[in-house]
């Protein structure tokens, strides 16, 4: 799952503890004055001066009660949105001004191709400031580089150098003495602005041009305590196809090929940032959390910090009685739990799973101390206060999508990595995606993966997995893609230590299923779970650090957690999230040797294969399922050498610091080096004639397999012999001359390649393309 992977909020004021639609209260404002009638002029006078023209309409801010008549229909919250007619006015409170925003941009429908609707399109802190002339400004606020004692020399320097821009700028309609500003914003929000529209890359990539004013428009906008909605339809003109070459990364959308114009409907949350900012917990590399960092400065430095922080969700006690419990041990329920409300465009008979998925987590939170801190509801349909765009509410979003994938991004405030909200993007057609997955991992040893159709049991199950994956990452976790080099491989089939621990100890890994169980270790426990590294980094993000004065103090006693828990058991080590060097670190690996377990996973792919057509059957049925199946076969073989041949070269890396002995890069061990060369040649290099199976191939294709045979071993030979690759052995020999070396390597392919020489055997046509690509490198 991708993912892929930002502030959280709470009101400023108890007078704004609910947002409610407000009528004009106030006496109407007295009627104006009649125009001065003009003298009259008789035919024979001469001229006079014209006292007819009118009056020069005064400029500047009038009286509230000319500006937001008894016509108004208003909505208060963080600020009062009032509507009159067709124009949109906000009254900002003085007390908003400098306040840090959020504003989250989603797109809530698109035009075919062009995603889909609830995903984020772009977000950026604001705020709102008074400027000269009786004008509101909009600043983007960034914070790329900071001072955070406003006292310090050392703080306008920095901001001398990181001015914000002025990304708008708002005439003022009216002034309520010490209480509010009025401002118009209805061409602001129906025209296109960077801040609060789809960004510039993504506009270059659909071609859109001019955006068209006459068919783009405010559809509503809302206002609640700590936010505002705001809802837009927005119509741009797009470039037509060219005939010449496109310009690469472009493409054109079906709706602008048949209208020369696209629409979108655009959701914008402005959510008001803490003003108590959340205790910032530093980033750990030893520990796989997101982060969001900047540059600090300070008057006290000897030199400019990188501060880099971990993302999470705001976590207190309800009062000062629950603190003290929770100091002694005892589990409370936070002030605000973390809540995952259920698209209800969901399916109903998987809304359960998914929110099993969601409350897979509550032992990690137990384990820092927290009960109930993260819950499932259901969507309140019949709720006309809630919106499924109200940024506010975190929601799993269905999408009606042929995308085989899902996602959980989350939105922090970069002043504290203060997760604020996040939607999961879940698309419809992931679950074909995981009964492939499942069924080529795991039909050697479970019949009910070999249906076309799976079980609703058994499909609920996987989603509850894929559902818990991304909840993951909302909460802040990263992929852990070395956890499951922890379990020993023959541990991968032992039936009892499986139903206690499971294939890997982070269900954020990409483990998938267990692949390495053989049809005799009557293993039914199949699925990833949530495991003892994520309990641990839960654990380390979440529970709450007493006694101490700041961040960096929290982080020498977070070390000392580290140290006593972690330090020494591999089921909690995070190694990384993706390496290109680390054979521990794979994405769809399993166990601590891939030589080993690749061998019991293509054990199992060739019981799978000869039942391709077999399993795939229908009536009237053509065979493609059977070649589905046959492609997805050669794909998780492919997976396997992938593995196996990153073992060469490779070099080990664990994040350490200065607590902890030994050296954080090491080369992998020589013999298992070795050990991947041998299983290339076995598996690889001499023809896999079990995958050219002609009873399943003249089902399927007009070809016998020796392109694709050849494409993969080609391909093997060139990421061996790749430059990267040799150079880290050059430099591990340099270091250890008893390591495995690039010569070794070379001798190693040569003599395999070409076995039929000194064996004076005949030579296949899959062989002689591989030694003419050994040949050709």
């Amino acid at each position: 799952m991708k993912i892929s992977y930002l502030p959280r909020i709470w009101l400023f004021a108890a007078a704004l503890a609910s947002a409610q639609f407000l009528s004009a209260q106030e006496a109407p404002p007295p009627p104006p004055r009649p125009d001065t009638i003009p003298p009259v002029v008789e035919k024979a006078a001469l001229p006079a001066k014209d006292t007819t023209a009118k009056k020069e309409e005064k400029k500047g801010p009038k009286p509230y009660r000319e500006i937001i008549t008894d016509k108004a229909v208003s909505m208060a919250g963080m600020v009062t949105i009032h509507q009159i007619e067709d124009k949109y006015f906000l009254e900002i409170p003085d007390s908003m001004f400098g306040a840090e925003i959020m504003s989250i941009t989603r797109m809530t429908k698109v035009p075919t191709g062009a995603g889909y609707g609830g995903e984020q399109a772009n977000r950026q802190v604001i705020r709102f400031e008074r400027g000269p002339s009786d004008k509101v400004f909009i600043r983007a606020v960034a914070y790329r580089n900071v001072s955070s004692d406003t006292l310090q020399p050392i703080y306008k320097a920095v901001r001398n150098s990181n001015v914000d821009p002025i990304a708008a700028a708002f005439d003022i309609k009216s002034i309520r003495k010490d209480t509010s500003v009025v401002i118009e914003v209805t061409d602001f929000f129906k025209e296109d602005n960077p801040v609060f529209s789809l960004p510039s890359f993504a506009k270059q990539r659909f071609k859109m041009g001019d955006l068209q004013k006459d068919r783009s428009y405010i559809e509503r906008i809302r206002a609640y305590p700590i936010n505002l909605e705001v809802r837009t339809v927005k119509t741009y003109k797009v470039s037509p196809p060219s005939l010449r070459e496109e310009t690469p990364g472009t493409m054109n959308l079906p709706a602008g090929l048949d209208a020369g114009v696209v629409t979108f409907e655009i959701n914008n949350s402005l959510i008001l940032l803490p003003r108590t900012p959340f205790r910032k917990r530093l980033f750990d590399p030893r520990v796989g959390y997101f982060a969001t960092g900047r540059t600090v400065f300070d008057d006290d430095q000897q030199r400019a910090e990188d501060e880099t922080i971990a993302v999470r969700w705001r976590l207190e006690p309800k009062n000062d009685a629950d603190m003290r419990r929770q100091m002694k041990g005892e589990k409370i329920e936070p002030a605000k739990p973390i809540v995952f409300y259920i698209d209800p465009a969901t399916p109903a008979k998987w809304r359960p799973f998914l929110k099993k998925g969601v409350e897979d987590w509550q032992p990690a939170f137990e384990q820092a101390g927290w009960k109930n801190a993260i819950l499932a509801r259901d969507w309140p349909e019949n709720d006309t206060t809630m919106s499924l765009e109200d940024a506010r509410f975190s929601v799993v979003r269905y999408f009606a999508s042929d995308i085989q994938n899902a996602y959980g991004p989350n939105v922090n405030d970069p002043r504290t990595g203060e997760i604020i909200e996040s939607h999961i993007g879940w698309y419809h057609n992931v679950m074909r995606l995981l009964k492939t997955w499942y069924t080529i991992q795991t039909a050697a040893v479970d019949p009910r993966a070999r249906q076309n159709e799976l079980d609703d049991n058994l499909m609920g199950a996987l989603i509850r997995f894929v559902a818990a994956h991304e909840v993951g990452h909302t909460i802040g976790l990263r992929h852990n893609f070395g956890a499951s080099h922890a379990t020993p491989v023959e541990k991968l089939r032992d039936k009892k230590f499986m139903e206690a621990n499971g294939h890997t100890s982070s269900i954020m890994d990409y483990a998938r299923f267990n692949y390495v169980a053989q049809p005799e270790d009557g293993i039914t426990d199949l699925m990833p779970r949530v495991g003892d590294y994520d309990k641990w980094a839960i654990e380390w993000g979440y529970k709450p650090v007493y006694g101490t004065k700041d961040a960096e103090e929290d982080s020498k006693v977070l070390n000392r957690w580290y140290l006593e828990k972690a330090a020494n058991n591999p089921r909690l080590h995070f190694l990384t999230e993706s390496s290109a060097y680390d054979p521990r670190a794979q994405s769809e690996d399993l166990g601590d040797n891939s030589m080993t377990a690749s061998e019991y996973g293509i054990k199992n792919l060739q019981r799978i294969l000869p039942n391709a057509a077999v399993w795939t059957k229908e009536e009237a049925k053509t065979y493609g399922r059977a070649d589905e199946t046959y492609s997805n076969v050669v794909g998780q073989y492919t997976r396997y050498i992938g593995h196996v041949t990153k073992w060469v070269g490779g070099v080990f890396e664990t994040p350490k610091t200065y607590d902890q002995a030994g050296a954080v890069y090491e080369a992998a061990p020589a013999d298992k080096q070795r050990d991947a060369v041998v299983f290339l040649h076995k598996h690889l290099f001499q023809t896999p004639e079990w995958l050219l199976d002609p009873s399943v191939l003249r089902l399927i294709r007009p070809d016998n397999g020796v392109a694709a045979v050849a494409r993969l071993q080609d391909n093997t030979l060139s990421s061996l012999l790749g430059a990267a690759r040799l150079q880290r052995m050059i430099e591990n020999e340099a270091l250890d001359p008893n390591t495995y070396t690039a010569a070794s390597l070379f001798d190693d392919l040569r003599t395999g390649i070409w076995s039929e020489i000194p064996a004076r055997t005949p030579v296949r046509v899959h062989r002689r393309n591989l030694q003419k690509h050994l040949w050709t490198k």
